[in-house]
């Protein structure tokens, strides 16, 4: 009888998910706007006030994007106390958007992968559907492994795309 042989194995190809690099932290919204005098004014006195008495602890180990979701001028010393608080209880954050929390966060994971391990490597980087911004993810992947790597592709190792390849 005739052994099955996984090729791919054998081919020395290193396959990597682009969903290993997804954020794990829940991700939560701070939006100024909840402070402003009828959504409309930050008032500094009031403003002072709710720092101190917010419960920053419900932030911990979480990723927090802060926003408002008005149309007002919020001072930037606002978010810098803001985020002071949440740097002071181990969130991690970003003064923006959701997408641009989460891009933040994925880059910052690419950068936790240890290159070395892919040093003339024949890469194949797999897509993911349900990851904010997958260009911006694929891009910042190929910008990781592009120095070490030999060769990269996307997609299956059954039909690959060739993206880089060391001369």
């Amino acid at each position: 009888m005739n052994e099955i042989v996984n090729r791919v194995k054998e081919s020395g190809l290193i396959s990597l998910d682009l969903a290993d690099y997804k954020p794990a932290e829940e991700i939560v919204e701070l939006d100024v706007a909840d402070q402003l005098w009828q959504r409309l004014v930050l008032k500094e006195k009031e403003f002072r006030a709710w720092i101190k008495s917010c419960d920053w602890g419900q932030y911990s180990e979480k990723a927090v994007y802060v926003h408002c979701t008005e149309d007002a001028i919020v001072p930037t010393w606002a978010y810098m106390l803001i985020g002071s608080q949440l740097q002071a209880h181990g969130a991690k954050y970003i003064i923006g958007s959701k997408t641009d929390l989460e891009k933040q966060l994925i880059v910052e994971n690419i950068r936790k992968d240890d290159v070395s391990e892919y040093t003339d490597g024949r890469i194949i980087i797999k897509g993911c559907s349900d990851i904010s911004s997958p260009e911006f993810a694929m891009s910042e992947l190929v910008r990781h492994l592009q120095p070490v790597a030999k060769s990269i592709m996307y997609g299956e190792p059954c039909s690959t795309v060739p993206v880089f390849k060391r001369k």
